[in-house]
């Protein structure tokens, strides 16, 4: 019995002491619990202070760029006053020191302008009016709207009809879109509130005029060019003829769309096209505007190359160039049908800076501005003129 006893105090000791070691190891793994969370606390509140000081830095730095940033805009405007400033001052260098008009020189060429001058000496064009103006400088231009595609053209009646605005939206459409006034045209949130003019021909290019209430429209079909009088008033075809020109070429070797440009001025209805027989150069031919019949006929010393539209204004020949990539537009070459106006004479014109380049180039007579599209922009440029040195 003592024994037992004994065996069960023994038992009872082992026992106190596995549980003694088993508390004191829970105690210390809970302080080393303790330890890590206190550093991670420490750890935090670093952290989060960093955070404070990062973000106050880059409130800082953002700050600063603000300030940059308009800095920046602002030398960007003085800098843009200083561009237009000097492109004003090149043009005005450019319009008092021009360059000789481009002209593909060679004997054949000098031998048909000999011809052409004895030609006009012994039977010279017989003028309508007394005009005698050529355009000095461009003054201005004035962009009026947007609409449309890349490619068109828009002018008013140039024989001082109505005075409606006309638009030929693209290069191979049948519909014309008619605008009481150029104020209604302005007005207007597009061609949707415009008078619709269905035609019963496709146009083919931008070379088409509207004069004393017709619109005169070039279509073409088996290469054949034909010239189409309409009656705006009677919505109705007036006359139509085949321009009786073979082997024409496109007129101008960067709007390939325009086989033939019309072009109206104080003389009345002019034809600009090109051929096979005078592929590098530039035709002229006075129409009849009632008959459409060809009154006479010049080839000019005006290159097809780098060609991008052309206008007539007082019996002169005013063609238009610029490059593949557009940029500058300038009149680089004149002619004139009463030999009024020498190489000497002719100033090279820039006009004013642009979005792309010319689909048309219609002159009003009435009112001395040129009724441009300039990629889908609609503008109006002011001319200035000069008097005419006769001969």
């Amino acid at each position: 019995m003592r024994r037992l006893v004994v065996l069960i105090s023994v038992m009872c000791f082992a026992s106190a002491q596995h549980h003694q070691a088993l508390i004191d190891y829970l105690e210390r793994r809970l302080l080393a619990i303790e330890d890590r969370i206190s550093l991670w606390h420490e750890q935090a509140i670093r952290y989060a202070s960093e955070l404070r000081d990062l973000k106050q830095q880059m409130v800082s730095q953002l700050e600063n760029l603000d300030k940059e940033k308009e800095t920046l805009r602002v030398n960007l405007d003085s800098m843009g006053t200083r561009v237009d400033r000097v492109e004003r001052e090149l043009d005005y260098l450019e319009t008092q020191n021009g360059a000789q008009p481009c002209v593909d020189v060679d004997d054949k060429l000098i031998e048909q302008q000999v011809t052409q001058v004895q030609e006009k000496q012994k039977t010279k064009y017989f003028k309508v009016t007394d005009c005698s103006d050529m355009i000095s400088t461009i003054k201005a231009m004035k962009i009026l709207k947007r609409v449309g595609g890349s490619k068109g053209m828009w002018t008013r009646d140039t024989g001082g009809g109505s005075g409606k605005v006309f638009i030929f939206n693209g290069t191979d459409k049948d519909t014309i879109f008619e605008f009481s006034t150029v104020q209604d045209f302005t007005r207007s949130q597009g061609l949707s509130e415009s008078r619709q003019l269905k035609i019963p021909k496709t146009w083919t290019g931008t070379g088409h005029v509207v004069y004393n209430n017709h619109a005169y429209v070039i279509t073409q079909a088996d290469e054949a060019v034909t010239l189409v009088k309409y009656d705006l008033r009677n919505k109705s075809v007036a006359d139509s003829v085949v321009f009786p020109v073979q082997d024409q070429v496109p007129v101008y070797n960067l709007s390939p769309e325009t086989v033939m440009d019309l072009a109206v001025d104080e003389e009345g209805l002019w034809a600009i096209y090109a051929t096979h027989q005078t592929e590098k150069h530039i035709s002229l031919a006075k129409l009849d505007a009632i008959s459409l019949t060809i009154e006479q006929t010049w080839d000019t010393n005006c290159p097809r190359e780098n060609a991008e539209a052309a206008f007539v204004i007082c019996g002169t020949l005013y063609v238009v160039y610029n490059t593949k990539q557009p940029g500058r537009s300038r009149v680089q070459c004149l002619f004139d049908i009463n030999d009024t106006v020498s190489g000497d004479d002719a100033p090279l014109l820039y006009f004013p800076k642009r979005y792309g380049a010319h689909a048309s180039l219609k002159y009003n007579p009435l009112e001395r501005l040129l009724y441009a599209w300039d990629d889908g922009y609609q503008i109006l440029y002011k001319l200035v003129m000069k008097k005419k040195l006769e001969v």
